[in-house]
């Protein structure tokens, strides 16, 4: 009986404690002199009385992004938050991997049996994210196009123009009657030559588990059916990566350009490799820079003959001494 006014006491000051919050609230959304509604400007960071127009506060922090978008696609696109998608994934990364180390939050090994308990959890994980056959097709392609980008040395973008390229070939329908490595070949072998750092057939037919044919034809379907713009390879763009790989100077990487350039105004490159082009053109400039290297060190860095390379030697040098005497 004795805690009934207590009670009372305390009920009542919670009630005009909750009033007293309420009237702030109404007195924070009142113009203090006028008592009109306030409107936030968000544009200009104020908040106005649209009654007598009194600026109420100035220069609010905007805690919103600083971008604009105008539709939903456009948002996801610009927005910096969430984890970040990727093609190179069947999933695009947006799904959840159970680690295979059997331990705990603390680093602590798991008991028998709830490492049982996590193999299970993984095996359903692994059901759920390829729940039908299109994505384990999907999942083994994007797969192989990782390992063998990786082996060639290319970089992320190509990996991601490799992965869009065959899921356009998964979504219409190409791979009926084709293997899943000949068109992942394929795709990473037109995503290359988009990017300006293609890679020689050989050199593609090297880390693939298919056959040369069976790429270059899989290579000429896929590029006509998707209608890929994809141009003729140059051999300038083989230029820097061979360079490299023989550890030559600016200058020498440079003149290679420049024999070139001088083979293509007087039509030498017709109908000849662009590989075995550029590779010349680095051995020859070495020569004219009077840097060491050899025929055999071009072979080994370009995947090309030694044949081929001395053929077009000459033809480059021919074509300087004929422009020079023009």
């Amino acid at each position: 009986m004795n805690n009934a006014p207590s009670n009372t006491r305390v009920r009542r000051s919670e009630q005009r404690t909750a009033e007293e919050e309420t009237e702030s609230e109404q007195n924070d959304l009142a113009c203090p002199e006028c008592a009109g509604n306030l409107v936030v400007d968000d544009e200009h960071g104020e908040t106005v009385c649209e009654d007598c127009g009194l600026v109420v506060e100035e220069d609010s922090v905007d805690r919103g992004p600083e971008w604009r978008a105008f539709d939903a696609a456009e948002k996801n696109e610009k927005s910096r938050v969430g984890a970040p998608t990727t093609n190179t994934m069947h999933d695009k990364g947006l799904s959840t991997n159970i680690d295979w180390r059997n331990k705990d939050a603390y680093g602590n090994s798991l008991g028998s049996r709830q490492r049982e308990k996590m193999q299970r959890l993984r095996k359903w994980n692994e059901r759920f994210r390829t729940r039908d056959s299109k994505e384990r097709n999907l999942k083994q392609a994007l797969g192989e196009i990782d390992r063998m980008a990786s082996a060639l040395g290319l970089p992320t973008n190509v990996r991601e123009t490799a992965s869009v390229i065959y899921r356009r070939a998964l979504d219409e329908d190409l791979l009926p009657g084709r293997s899943i490595e000949g068109v992942s070949t394929a795709c990473v072998y037109a995503a290359a030559r988009q990017a300006g750092v293609p890679r020689s057939l050989d050199e593609i037919a090297d880390v693939s588990r298919v056959e040369k044919n069976e790429i270059a034809r899989t290579y000429r379907y896929v590029v006509r059916e998707l209608g890929l713009e994809v141009q003729p390879a140059d051999p300038e763009s083989y230029v820097p990566r061979f360079a490299s790989g023989l550890d030559l100077s600016d200058e020498a990487e440079h003149r290679a350009r420049a024999l070139l350039q001088n083979a293509k105004e007087k039509g030498v490159h017709s109908g000849k490799s662009p590989v075995g082009l550029a590779a010349a053109a680095v051995y020859a400039a070495a020569l004219l820079t009077n840097e060491k290297t050899t025929q055999a060190a071009v072979s080994d860095v370009a995947d090309i003959s030694e044949v081929t390379i001395r053929n077009r030697y000459h033809e480059l040098l021919e074509a300087e001494e004929t422009l020079g005497l023009a």
